[in-house]
């Protein structure tokens, strides 16, 4: 089983603010298929960051009011976790540095 993404979207409600464009003319002007939008709108499928812009520029529409992320605690990555403090050296012999 697939589990969701996270993303939402105001797909469907632009659409129809936009001359009630089918699922199939938002496809052929993105450039992607019908089943895929439909993966998107339905939150079953993330569009690669390339297709998000696509669709926002279909609509005129910055990125952000097509697309949404939840607000929530961000979680390291493994790319990203942070480095612990290093240690401070250990004293030499004698007291000298």
């Amino acid at each position: 089983m697939v589990k969701p993404t996270r993303v939402t979207n105001s797909i469907r409600v632009l659409r129809f603010a936009h001359g009630e464009m089918t699922q199939a003319a938002l496809a052929d002007r993105v450039g992607v298929t019908r089943q895929t939008i439909i993966a998107i709108e339905q939150g079953r499928y993330s569009p690669s960051l390339e297709v998000a812009f696509q669709i926002a520029r279909v609509f005129n529409r910055p990125l952000d009011e097509v697309f949404q992320y939840p607000a929530g605690p961000a979680r390291p990555s493994a790319t990203t976790s942070p480095t612990p403090p290093a240690s401070p050296a250990p004293p030499t012999p004698g007291g000298r540095s």
